[in-house]
């Protein structure tokens, strides 16, 4: 035991271990992909049972180290190329990593799948347990001629081995983890498999490959990878903070942006030619409606929907001669019918089929109550309404809180406004003017008909409940501002213009213009 005490031994023994851990890799590599043939339930056993047989026969090899010096020697010779027992085994060993490389590429580019649930796209316990120790075999050869090469005493081998694959066993799961959850990790690995065993061939016929070049190579394939699979984590990271609609009507808009800057470019570049005014109006319609289809399903009943305020309704308890004043002044074609109150409803009628009941003295109230209204919460999203307003069958349906109360109606008009942009009534005016260097904007106004009008996108926080330009100005300035008042709103600039105790009428919105966009 005199030979323990020399710090060469222990220098010979930390420098085989770790040889031996990093010949092993690849190896242990190679075992995660073949293991994940199997189920999930034997994958554990099939690594330990495999690694176990390896190390016996690592074990083996190694106590046969006179018999491993004569698989040097010249058995016979073919041609011009003269094969030892070593070069049989080099080239039975790459033959063999050839196969197993291009079959297993080929069912990864082909995309097929291990059925999960009645196992018939399993592979054999016992047979991948067998391919994990011939693969092992393989690679064992060069672990142990390194071995060979490089330390004199046997014990000091085999507790090198021994602690290597000590190491190789703990580190089998998370491996086998990592490589099954990253695809281009296992073709790379497979790719890896591919050279070695070409080397193997090469090295059978007596073509010495440098291990240097393929270290080399395996080094780069692997910094490159590592590259690929820190960009591919950043990507998902940011993709994340955004949901799957949103990164989609991101991307889409960035794309009909482009499409509407290169058909508005300046005249100044061509004098032969001049961009039509209507094809460029397209694209801006084109542009806005995609916006407004993407971005449906994100916004809120109460930033589509006529608010309460704005509601022509019909009250049943006023004289027959009003009634009828009512419905012969106004452009709409349906009303709901309350009782002395919005809250009271009755039901909805058509102004068509009510004036035609006052003329024949039918009560009011019983007609409207023959067609009661479709009542809907205001926490329902605006794709599930599409379906409660076929229903409808042509009328609008009546959104309350969660008290009762009325908060406004939604017609299928006002979906369509959401997609396409607004269509005033008769009796209404364009909720958004141009004015001079800038517009005039209703504060009723839906945040998201604003942004899509002045195109930018810092308006909308789906974190705070602000549907309308009021709601945003009065959120901003803490209450209620008045007449004259100037509030800054990146990247707009809003100015005050009616304004009573109660509600804000309207404003004056200028966009401001970045510092660098004046100075080009």
């Amino acid at each position: 035991m005199e030979f323990l005490m020399d710090p060469s031994i222990w220098a010979g023994l930390l420098t085989l271990v770790v040889l031996e851990i990093v010949l092993g890799i690849d190896n242990l590599v190679f075992i995660a992909i073949l293991a994940d043939k199997l189920p999930p339930k034997q994958r554990d056993k099939a690594r330990l049972i495999g690694l176990s047989l390896a190390l016996f026969m690592r074990l083996g090899l190694l106590s046969l180290i006179s018999w491993m010096v004569t698989l040097t020697r010249p058995l016979f010779t073919v041609w011009d190329f003269t094969f030892s027992g070593r070069d049989l085994i080099m080239l039975l060993g790459g033959i063999f990593l050839l196969f197993k490389a291009t079959t297993e590429l080929h069912e990864r580019l082909e995309n097929r799948q291990h059925d999960d649930t009645h196992g018939k796209g399993y592979a054999s316990f016992w047979v991948v347990v067998l391919q994990i120790v011939v693969l092992d075999a393989v690679f064992s050869l060069d672990a142990v001629i390194t071995a060979v090469g490089m330390v004199n005493h046997l014990p000091v081998m085999m507790a090198a081995v021994v602690i290597a694959m000590g190491v190789m066993l703990l580190a089998s799961k998370p491996l086998t983890n990592f490589v099954n959850q990253h695809p281009t990790v296992v073709v790379l690995c497979l790719s890896f498999l591919l050279m070695i065993g070409l080397s193997l061939v090469a090295e059978g016929f007596g073509f010495h490959i440098p291990k240097g070049y393929l270290y080399a190579a395996i080094g780069f394939s692997i910094i490159i990878e590592l590259f690929n699979q820190i960009a591919r984590r950043n990507f998902i990271k940011h993709q994340s903070r955004l949901p799957l609609r949103a990164r989609t009507a991101e991307a889409i808009l960035r794309l009909m942006g482009n499409r509407r800057q290169k058909s508005a470019q300046p005249e100044q570049e061509s004098h032969s030619s001049v961009v039509p005014v209507h094809d460029e109006a397209f694209a801006e319609e084109e542009r806005y409606m995609i916006n407004g289809v993407l971005t449906l399903a994100s916004r809120s009943l109460r930033s589509i929907m006529t608010p309460r305020g704005e509601i022509s309704w019909v009250d049943a308890d006023r004289s027959v001669d009003e009634i009828r004043e009512q419905l012969l002044s106004s452009p709409h074609s349906l009303f709901p019918v309350c009782r002395g109150e919005l809250d009271e409803l009755i039901g909805v009628v058509r102004a068509k089929e009510l004036l035609m009941a006052l003329e024949e003295g039918v009560d009011v109230a019983a007609i409207a109550s023959a067609t009661p209204a479709i009542v809907v919460p205001e926490t329902l999203d605006p794709i599930n309404l599409l379906g409660v307003l076929r229903r409808a069958r042509g009328s609008f349906v009546i959104v309350n809180n969660e008290f009762g109360v009325v908060q406004g109606l939604v017609t299928p008009l006002d979906v369509l406004e959401a997609i396409a942009g607004e269509f005033p009534d008769a009796d209404e005016t364009p909720e958004i003017i141009r004015d001079g260097d800038g517009w005039l904007v209703k504060g009723s106004t839906d945040l998201h008909a604003l942004q899509q009008h002045l195109e930018i996108n810092t308006l909308v926080n789906d974190e705070e409940d602000i549907a309308t330009v009021a709601g945003l100005v009065i959120a901003v300035n803490g209450q209620i501002p008045h007449p004259g008042d100037e509030l800054e709103v990146a990247p707009l600039r809003i100015t005050i213009v009616e304004a009573n105790k109660y509600r804000v009428d309207l404003v004056r919105v200028v966009k401001e213009t970045p510092h660098h966009d004046e100075e080009e």
